[in-house]
């Protein structure tokens, strides 16, 4: 994407979208993508969510990339059982916060406490836990980018706060921060070294060695919390927030 710099990115130019259920047990839904940048069939599972995505070239009648699908059934359904089920988030389920699994109770309100997540039974718990987890982020992430700005002497314009499911982070060329608020579940040294990494993109854009020393002066110790991303990030990624 032209201007834009994240941690873990990719994008390509989408002409055409639709979808396609592959029936069994369980189905599985398979969005179809026709790309004009694209020279072959390519059969995509995210590792974050499970989610399965089928690319086809632009010219390329949809019957000929279903017939590839279906040839790929047995391989698909292996891949999804390996990577396992989405958890759907309410009581009894386990939360992390700032890398500590809190777990949901029944409780008067919602509220979040030192060692548990309380929300009203029989009530949706899900869009409120992930409302407040979104709010937490946006103050985290908020500081912890004001804080290495202040470092390098550098401002940027707006903070987003989105679900992204392609990157942790990004940084545009007009100074735009995003970042995903899933962050806020994981360690806060992790989420330090997102902000950190986006922030050095202020300074430089781009991936070069002298981009790297930037993030070493401002998270000395950020190999680790990027390998903990691609260890444990697709975790966050199975917690859904929808009721």
């Amino acid at each position: 994407m032209t201007g834009v710099k994240g941690f873990g990115a990719g994008d390509y130019r989408k002409l055409d979208m639709g979808r396609h259920t592959l029936h069994g047990n369980p189905p599985i839904d398979v969005t179809l993508r026709k790309s004009a940048q694209a020279r072959r069939l390519s059969l995509r599972v995210s590792r974050l969510d499970g989610r399965v995505t089928l690319t086809m070239p632009s010219g390329l009648p949809d019957r000929e990339g279903i017939a590839f699908l279906r040839d790929k059934e047995t391989w698909l359904r292996g891949h999804l059982d390996r990577i396992g089920p989405a958890e759907a988030v309410g009581i009894g389920s386990v939360v992390p916060v700032q890398g500590r699994g809190l777990p949901v109770v029944a409780g008067a309100r919602v509220r979040f406490l030192d060692d548990r997540i309380e929300v009203p039974p029989h009530r949706p718990a899900a869009a409120p836990i992930r409302a407040r987890l979104r709010a937490i982020a946006r103050d985290a992430l908020a500081e912890a980018s004001d804080r290495h700005a202040a470092v390098l002497g550098v401002s940027y314009t707006t903070l987003a706060i989105r679900d992204t499911r392609s990157r942790w982070g990004s940084c545009s060329s007009k100074g735009v921060l995003m970042y995903s608020w899933r962050l806020i579940m994981a360690p806060p040294a992790v989420l330090d070294y997102v902000a950190a990494h986006e922030v050095a993109h202020l300074q430089e854009m781009n991936h070069a060695p002298a981009f790297w020393a930037v993030v070493a002066r401002l998270c000395p110790d950020h190999a680790r919390h990027r390998q903990w991303l691609r260890d444990h990030g697709e975790s966050l990624h199975r917690l859904r927030f929808d009721d």
